[in-house]
């Protein structure tokens, strides 16, 4: 039996390839995952563009074939739904369906820890530093989000819309740090990449606060797009920026990462409160922060505030608020009569590699959310 892995060049992410390597028996306490299906979104280009930065290449380290790390080659983690085919682990039992974090592949070795009804971790050594909200699995069985027919949305929205909802919530948190100070003036929220999964997410939410103008900036191609979802107060294509009011109490949350847009923001927007830096779907554009007007973007982490409202409110609490938003959410998605998303399926190794290209580019449909397996 053997494994297969889609890898991509750290520093030349355009190169990629499939590699496949013999499937070592398993330890005692391991599981083995068939990993049934997977999302690939611009979110896990943001994976892969700061993968040394923010740790994303050291879950799924790639093997070569002599046995030792290749560090040159990364694999690009991603959200999906794997079935246990063998277990050495008391508590796990073959048959058990997985939702979780995953690498581009065919399947996994898991060393569950810490296991209860409704998860486990995974205690891998190579794990053990990494942050314990990617190394956990939900047991589908006992998942209060999980629904047989909806497994193609949650993997391609469920870890989006968490970081989507946790941006709002973390925004509303801290009073929108000074942009709402003016009753008569509502504050001014700038997304980028507006057609992003994790920039409309977080659109759904700010709407449904109300007393937020919410503005998508995204290509002219996504305009029409945008504005169909309902959840943008108005959209602008990025070379409209100059119709935004310069003086408006605002916070740019960029979802682009593109260093030429950013300067952009920050010099016409004179009373910008505060700059969230979430992801980089903009590859081509991503620079740094240097010589920029205004406040210094800082890295918004979603762990983070998970770890300060489960402090506050406790893990219940903060799981049934997390379920019944993202109920909401999945039924305006799924609308029968409306879609947000087209569910695209993409089987073998030729079909997920032109998938990945399309994400990479940035040049997709914004309607279609792509599915793969190999």
């Amino acid at each position: 039996m053997s494994t297969q892995t889609f890898v991509v060049r750290k520093d030349r992410l355009q190169s990629a390839e499939l590699r496949s390597l013999p499937a070592a028996p398993l330890s005692e306490g391991q599981v083995r995952v068939h990993i049934d299906s997977f999302a690939l979104t611009s979110n896990n280009i943001t994976y892969a563009a700061f993968g040394e930065a923010m740790n994303y290449w050291r879950f799924f380290p790639v093997i070569g074939a002599d046995g030792a790390a290749d560090a040159a080659w990364g694999c690009i983690p991603v959200w999906g739904f794997g079935t246990v085919t063998e277990s050495r682990h008391p508590d796990i039992a073959v048959g058990e369906r997985l939702y979780g974090y995953f690498p581009m592949g065919s399947s996994v070795d898991l060393t569950p820890a810490r296991v209860s009804p409704l998860s486990f971790s995974d205690s891998a050594p190579h794990r053990a530093e990494l942050h314990p909200v990617y190394n956990q699995y939900t047991r589908c069985g006992a998942d209060p989000f999980y629904t047989a027919e909806s497994e193609d949305l949650q993997s391609l929205l469920r870890p989006l819309f968490t970081t989507s909802w946790l941006i709002d919530d973390f925004l509303a948190d801290n009073d929108y740090f000074g942009a709402a100070g003016d009753p008569a003036r509502p504050p001014l929220m700038l997304l980028s990449s507006a057609s992003s999964k994790t920039a409309y997410g977080t659109a759904f939410q700010m709407a449904r606060r109300g007393g937020i103008e919410v503005v998508g900036l995204t290509s002219s191609r996504n305009i029409a797009f945008c504005e169909s979802l309902g959840c943008y107060s108005r959209v602008l294509s990025y070379e409209q920026l100059g119709e935004i009011a310069a003086d408006a109490p605002a916070i740019y949350v960029d979802f682009a990462g593109n260093a030429a847009l950013r300067k952009a923001v920050h010099a016409h927007c004179t009373a910008l409160a505060y700059s969230s830096s979430i992801g980089g779907t903009h590859v081509a554009e991503l620079g740094g922060g240097r010589d920029l007007a205004g406040p210094k973007p800082v890295l918004f982490f979603a762990p983070a505030q998970i770890k300060k409202r489960s402090g506050e409110w406790g893990p219940q609490v903060l799981g049934q608020r997390l379920v019944e938003a993202w109920q909401q959410f999945l039924a305006t998605v799924g609308d029968k009569q409306r879609p947000w998303l087209q569910v695209q399926r993409h089987q073998g190794e030729a079909a997920v590699a032109a998938a990945y290209r399309d994400v990479l580019a940035g040049q997709g449909d914004p309607r279609i959310g792509h599915i793969l397996s190999l």
